[in-house]
């Protein structure tokens, strides 16, 4: 027997055994008063303790236990304990939520949650970025009207577990990765997955197989013709040292693409870490300044200027080959008279190696891409100077490597201005500088 039952039989024995032992000693009249007395009383007392009842389910009190005596006292003790369960269940719930949603707005990928009409119940911010969707507005509305590829809506409805590519949703940009999952039967979350840089890398990878394959085949079938010419026909020696300098001038092309090639592979690799050494600036750029000199050949004027005496922690044969590259090119689009500075300076204790020329310059919306493998802002000119097309992207690697930026500022038909920047932890004064440098 519970609690309940046992304090209410006692209450009912207790006024029982009262009302008939006024009716054995004071008669049937002070007995029924007394019995209507003690309903009264006890349905005051019930009332009461429901009131409290109702009053704490309304707002309950996890803190405060109603206040009742016999029956009523174990009802809201028990209800007490129930909600206190309740309620702790309902935390951990909420805490499981919490992480559950911190763990989906950690993730890289997006998350919606859709109903059985593809309409939005949730999403995380990815998914909010992927699909430009709005946490303000766009809960309930069918996820269709708000991404509207035809693509799209096919997947949807033909419920496809396989992944659909998007491109520009919303006007994005973005290359989006789109997959569905049921969630039982009422459910399915839509996972989203950005795949612009994959997708960019593999457009870089494709180019890059074309550029290369070109540019040998271009040679390649310069030297096989020669080859059968050879084979077909008859020259005296004249002839034949004239083919002969065109052969190597091809082969060259072809030495100088692999070993740029290769260069470009070692600085790419995340195995070759920098070697650093103390790197003399001042016997570096003079022979720079010399080798400029013998390309140019007399064609321009070439100057070197030095600032403040300053070295460089970096590695010399990578600094080398980025300065290189940089002059080649001003030789190379800068025509015959024009003028061609080197410079090296210190400015709030950065570096700062400068080419200038007065060449035929480069429009505008060229630049962003000029350290692009095997990008050319003309492709003739380019293979009529001797330029790989990797000049540029050899001395983007190495200047990334060394901590520092490239400027670059040009203007057709008035020359280029390429300067690269070394940070302060780069460069490297005499003792003698002490701090007035």
């Amino acid at each position: 027997m519970n609690q309940i039952w046992r304090r209410g039989l006692t209450t009912i024995v207790t006024v029982t055994m009262a009302w008939l032992a006024v009716w054995f000693f004071f008669g049937k009249i002070a007995a029924l008063l007394v019995c209507a007395f003690s309903l009264i009383l006890l349905g005051l007392h019930q009332l009461g303790n429901l009131s409290k009842l109702y009053e704490w389910l309304a707002e309950p009190d996890l803190d405060a236990l109603p206040r009742g005596s016999g029956a009523w006292h174990s009802l809201f003790y028990r209800l007490h304990r129930t909600e206190r369960k309740r309620a702790k269940r309902l935390h951990e719930l909420n805490a499981s939520l919490d992480r559950l949603r911190d763990a989906s707005e950690a993730m890289p990928y997006g998350v919606v949650i859709l109903n059985l009409e593809n309409r939005i119940e949730w999403f995380n911010s990815a998914a909010q970025e992927h699909f430009g969707l709005n946490s303000a507005q766009d809960f309930g509305y069918f996820i269709g009207n708000l991404v509207r590829l035809p693509d799209f809506i096919g997947f949807l409805d033909a419920k496809k577990t396989e992944a659909l590519v998007l491109r520009s949703v919303r006007g994005s940009g973005l290359s989006l990765s789109v997959k569905q999952v049921a969630i039982g039967d009422r459910q399915k979350l839509l996972l989203s997955r950005d795949i612009t840089q994959f997708e960019r890398v593999d457009r870089m990878r494709r180019d890059f197989v074309a550029n290369v394959s070109h540019e040998l085949k271009t040679p390649l079938t310069v030297l096989s013709g020669f080859i059968e010419t050879f084979e077909d026909l008859e020259f005296d020696q004249n002839q034949i040292r004239q083919y002969l300098g065109m052969m190597r001038e091809q082969t060259s092309s072809m030495l100088r693409l692999v070993d740029d090639l290769l260069v470009l592979s070692a600085l790419e690799s995340e195995d070759n870490r920098l070697r650093e050494e103390r790197v003399g600036l001042r016997t570096l750029l003079e022979s720079i300044h010399q080798d400029a000199r013998v390309l140019s050949a007399g064609r321009h004027t070439v100057t070197l200027k030095l600032g403040v005496e300053a070295d460089l922690r970096g590695n010399e044969r990578e600094l080398r080959s980025a300065f290189g590259n940089l002059v080649s090119n001003a030789i190379r689009y800068t025509p015959t008279g024009g003028k061609i500075a080197l410079s090296w300076r210190l400015l709030n204790g950065q570096g700062f190696f400068t080419v200038e020329d007065t060449g035929i310059g480069i429009e505008r919306q060229h630049l962003p891409r000029l350290t692009e493998r095997f990008y050319r802002v003309d492709r003739s000119r380019s293979r009529e100077t001797g330029g790989t097309g990797l000049g540029l992207a050899i001395v983007k690697h190495v200047v990334s490597r060394h901590d520092a930026t490239l400027e670059v500022t040009s203007e057709p038909g008035k020359g280029s201005c390429f300067s690269v920047r070394f940070p302060k932890t780069r460069v490297l004064l005499p003792e003698f500088a002490g701090k007035a440098v």
